[in-house]
């Protein structure tokens, strides 16, 4: 059974930062393109970064490029995206998602190619 799990969403103040986690179970890092997206309310799925499972290459959406950094722990199964500098426009809900099959992303990842997704975790930038 696949399963992502997030974790680490919370609110802070502009200007703060977070790292937010995705525990991996079921599926192999080594062969599956992780995705990180965002949603609010009314909105559908906007594509934070993805991360490449051949050579780690990551590509970000030109909003969170300089701020948003994503990385992976191959033995501890997780991946892990640090947000820095946040600003009120960062306020969603943000998933993981995984993409199999020899997906490769070379840009901002769009919903259609990831097979299994997390639940979601709230972060919320306010003063």
């Amino acid at each position: 059974q696949v399963q992502l799990v997030e974790s680490g969403g919370g609110s802070v103040q502009p200007g703060g930062s977070l790292r937010l986690s995705c525990e991996v179970s079921g599926i192999s890092l080594d062969y599956y393109a992780i995705g990180w997206f965002r949603q609010t309310p009314g909105k559908g799925r906007e594509g934070v970064s993805c991360t490449n499972s051949d050579d780690g290459s990551t590509y970000y959406d030109d909003s969170v490029k300089g701020r948003f950094s994503a990385s992976k722990d191959f033995g501890k199964k997780t991946v892990y995206l640090q947000m820095n500098d946040l600003k009120p426009e960062d306020t969603a809900t943000y998933f993981c998602a995984a993409a199999g099959s020899g997906y490769r992303c070379y840009g901002r990842p769009t919903e259609g190619p990831y097979d299994y997704w997390g639940q979601g975790t709230q972060v919320t930038v306010s003063s």
